[in-house]
């Protein structure tokens, strides 16, 4: 059946939003012009989910193997397409990885493997999705 995620968005002002999961972990967020910006918005959330589901599966498959990880930074750059609705069409990630026992052959197939195949974001990112909405107004 699954595991069902909850997380409730309440607006604070017209462009300042804050998310809540169910444990009460709090996101801030905003749509302010970039060269205004106090925290990230729904599309850089996208990115920031992507590579870190990413670095905990890549980071996990690692140890598994017995490999030592003592840093990892992905930097991650989508392309948004012009028109409405402005989806990402590409997004590119540069892993680097900082140890002294894993190879590069083993960094270039647990880092495939963790973007195509385990990685819960970039999946739902390819899937078809399917999004329900209902209405209230109190």
């Amino acid at each position: 059946m699954g595991n069902t995620k909850k997380v409730t968005t309440r607006m604070v002002t017209d462009y300042d939003w804050e998310a809540t999961n169910a444990q009460g972990n709090t996101v801030k967020i905003d749509m302010y012009p970039d060269d205004e910006k106090n925290h990230q918005s729904p599309m850089d959330l996208v990115l920031s989910a992507v590579t870190s589901c990413a670095a905990v599966d890549l980071v996990q498959m690692l140890k598994k193997r017995r490999r030592q990880v003592d840093n990892l930074v992905i930097e991650a750059e989508g392309h948004r397409m012009d028109t409405d609705p402005k989806y990402y069409d590409t997004i590119d990630m540069h892993f680097v990885l900082t140890s002294p026992n894993a190879t590069e052959e083993e960094m270039e197939k647990y880092t495939a493997l963790t973007v195509e195949k385990y990685c819960s974001v970039s999946s739902s990112l390819n899937s078809k999705l399917n999004v329900t909405t209902t209405v209230e107004r109190p």
